[in-house]
């Protein structure tokens, strides 16, 4: 894997001062924040493209990763796609010392990667999203939220499927968790829980109405 010059300077450090537990922890645990997300996802994809999982013992890469490294299959396409990305597109980032220049998250990476991979995203739109990603570091949850109705926009149907969604899971969680507390009163706990079922009800409908 490659290594740049601080963490090359970082692993001697730690080496020489071995008899010094304290002292040789505190050099590993730098070079682990300056490698960030970018040293797993380097390893990653070099074991990906390798096949070296199949001598493990594993059916498939997305098996390793999850079944070794307790990684789930998101997660890895995302780290993979990222460091590729990024590889190809902007090396100079694989490059950084994360201890005085900012690495964006392999999250933010990946929706830039999609971003510009999307063909009816604004070339302008596009632009910013790189600027705000490369440049400033900027959280994905930032980006997205400024960004993500613009370059991924979704019809009616589909914002109506997705807040189905999420207000049955917020009605199926609020429901098993009156069934077990006892922090509020069991006659209004029932109430609630007989509101939400029939919430719940009328959320089936309009799954089905859709």
């Amino acid at each position: 894997m490659h290594r740049t010059k601080t963490d090359a300077a970082l692993a001697d450090a730690e080496r020489s001062h071995a008899d010094d537990p304290e002292r040789a922890e505190l050099l590993a645990r730098a070079r682990r924040f300056k490698a960030s997300w970018i040293e797993l996802a380097e390893g990653l994809t070099a074991v990906k493209r390798s096949g070296g999982w199949k001598n493990w013992g594993y059916d498939s890469f997305e098996a390793y990763a999850k079944g070794e490294l307790r990684i789930r299959q998101e997660t890895a396409d995302k780290l993979t796609g990222s460091y590729t990305f990024l590889k190809r597109r902007a090396p100079g980032v694989l490059e950084r010392d994360a201890l005085r220049d900012p690495i964006p998250s392999y999250q933010a990476v990946d929706f830039l990667r999609r971003a510009e991979a999307s063909e009816g995203a604004p070339k302008g739109t596009v632009e910013e999203i790189r600027r705000r990603v490369l440049d400033d570091a900027a959280p994905a949850a930032t980006v997205v939220r400024a960004f993500g109705s613009v370059v991924f926009p979704i019809d009616e149907e589909q914002r109506q499927a997705r807040e189905v969604a999420g207000l049955k899971n917020v009605a199926k969680r609020l429901r098993d968790l009156l069934s077990e507390t006892r922090s509020v009163p069991r006659k209004l706990a029932g109430e609630v829980e007989g509101a939400l079922d029939r919430l719940l009800e009328a959320l089936g409908s309009a799954d089905e109405a859709a």
